[in-house]
């Protein structure tokens, strides 16, 4: 039941992460800054279509990464895990959900990271500086979730050596 709402949630960050690089990508300058100094002028700038494509591709490796686990559970083709978190565990649907709510994490972590690139670039419509709590609030959420797994592994580990499951 809950890694149904991990997975609407992953499929809802995609969907704001894609909406996020092709608006950004439409409003941003041909030649993109993306350090600056002290008084604004940048100090390293590449292309737009090289924002886009590293971005577009960051976004699809990371999401191999992430997915990967849960559709081999979902689907049994690996056997190990299938046998560790079999159907009806209730530690299967827990992982199912950290891993679908993890890869939506990720992907709103690449579409603020378009956000702060189109901040940088156009100052005068919007500072970076108005978001600095949600660029610190992303670490944050990413380190609490990977530490939530660790205690869904111990847990899971844990009930199998009491011979609960």
């Amino acid at each position: 039941m809950y890694y149904r709402f991990g997975k609407v949630f992953y499929f809802f960050s995609v969907l704001v992460f894609l909406f996020a690089l092709l608006y950004f990508y439409a409003a941003i300058p041909e030649q993109i800054g993306f350090r600056l100094d002290d008084q604004g002028i940048l100090l390293r700038d590449f292309a737009k279509s090289t924002f886009f494509y590293g971005l577009a591709l960051g976004f699809f490796i990371l999401n191999l990464i992430t997915i990967y686990t849960p559709k081999t559970l979902e689907t049994k083709a690996n056997r190990k895990l299938h046998r560790l978190f079999p159907i009806g565990d209730p530690y299967r649907d827990y992982l199912l959900a950290w891993f679908y709510s993890f890869g939506g994490w990720v992907n709103l972590s690449l579409s603020l990271a378009a956000l702060f690139v189109y901040a940088i670039n156009n100052q005068d419509e919007i500072s970076a500086s108005s978001f600095a709590f949600w660029f610190f609030l992303m670490p944050i959420i990413l380190f609490v979730w990977l530490v939530a797994l660790f205690v869904l592994l111990f847990k899971k580990f844990k009930s199998t050596q009491a011979g609960i499951n």
